[in-house]
């Protein structure tokens, strides 16, 4: 299979390789100093946990012409970076299949609109890391913890949905097919800009947001609220795992110390702390369009919902704002909570 993937960051650097590797034609799309680094170095992936390094050629080209064929274009940027590559993407109709491997709360609606509903999947990588340079230090989740997951518009299970969940598959990926990847990738963000947020009020070190119970209960309660808000408008909280389900209904006595161990680690500072820090203008897009969905009246019948005007919004107690800006609680020191940029709910300040 002739695959593109469009983004060279760590997603695209990391699976160009994996498929390469398994079988498949890669090249990617690079500009600047990263097109500089790929052309001179190769991708040079370092696995986070153990070091072990690998190096792979691939093929690289600086933009997608609208006579260039390949069997799939995996389209691994940030949701920010979408809108201007559309168009690129949309005068290129020899590649049958476009596949939208990043976040989005926002529904597929207007990518289908200029790419054609038939020609595009949704996915969501289960990898993370960062780019050192030239260099892609990356970590591969665990299978229980988060899947490469894929996923048709409207929920088919397809032909070609399966062809691309075998093909990640066999390139050593944990791999799964969702029946509702609009409402996965709503998930994701419902739960992912509370903690990213949480991040940068105290000052983007994720051991020191592990140790400030402050914080760590102020992204468990603004998450809980995203939930509601898509419970509000049918949307499932997916999948349905036991993670999710205990950060939507764990008492908070037994989740914050629970979420300040699994944050306190390496792994979390690879996938969690390295793209939340290098990605805040894609997580403020992402608190827009869940701010956008939390605005929507529920309706009984399919399509978007009808949006609303905003209410009033309920104010922080001056209490509140004194903790969160004086920093952690008497018996957490080690940690101090900064202010950072707002978050969607009324519990950040």
């Amino acid at each position: 299979m002739r695959v593109l993937f469009y983004g060279a960051g760590v997603i695209g650097s990391l699976y160009a390789v994996r498929l390469q590797e398994a079988g498949h034609e890669l090249s990617v799309v690079a500009r600047g100093r990263r097109l500089a680094d790929l052309r001179r170095h190769g991708i040079v992936l370092e696995e986070a946990g153990t070091g072990h390094r690998t190096a792979a050629r691939v093929g690289v080209v600086q933009q997608l012409d609208p006579g260039d064929a390949y069997d799939l274009i995996v389209v691994a940027v940030r949701k920010n970076q979408l809108p201007p590559i559309l168009p690129e993407l949309a005068r290129n109709l020899r590649i049958p299949d476009v596949l939208l491997m990043l976040n989005n709360a926002a529904g597929p609606d207007e990518a289908a609109r200029m790419l054609g509903r038939g020609r595009l999947l949704l996915g969501f990588p289960g990898a993370g890391g960062t780019l050192e340079g030239h260099l892609v230090r990356y970590h591969v989740l665990p299978g229980w913890q988060q899947k490469t997951t894929f996923g048709e518009p409207d929920g088919r299970d397809t032909p070609r949905l399966a062809r691309v969940v075998a093909a990640f598959r066999e390139a050593g990926f944990p791999v799964a097919a969702s029946p509702d990847m609009d409402a996965w990738l709503k998930t994701h963000a419902a739960w992912i800009c509370p903690i990213s947020c949480a991040l940068y009020a105290t000052g983007g070190d994720v051991h020191r947001m592990a140790r400030t119970r402050d914080a760590l209960i102020l992204a468990i309660r603004s998450t809980r609220e995203n939930f509601r808000a898509l419970r509000r408008l049918g949307v499932p909280i997916t999948p349905p795992s036991p993670n999710l389900l205990a950060l939507g209904r764990m008492p908070e006595p037994v989740l914050v110390p629970l979420l300040g161990h699994l944050l306190d680690t390496r792994t979390a500072e690879t996938v969690v702390q390295s793209h939340a820090n290098a990605a805040r203008d894609e997580v403020g897009q992402l608190f827009g369009e869940l701010v956008a969905l939390a605005r929507r009246r529920p309706h009984a019948g399919k399509g978007p919902a009808a949006p609303v005007s905003p209410g009033p919004r309920r104010p922080a107690s001056p209490r509140r704002q004194h903790r969160v800006a004086a920093g952690p609680t008497r018996g957490n020191r080690r940690g101090r909570c900064r202010r950072g940029p707002p978050p969607v709910g009324h519990y950040w300040v």
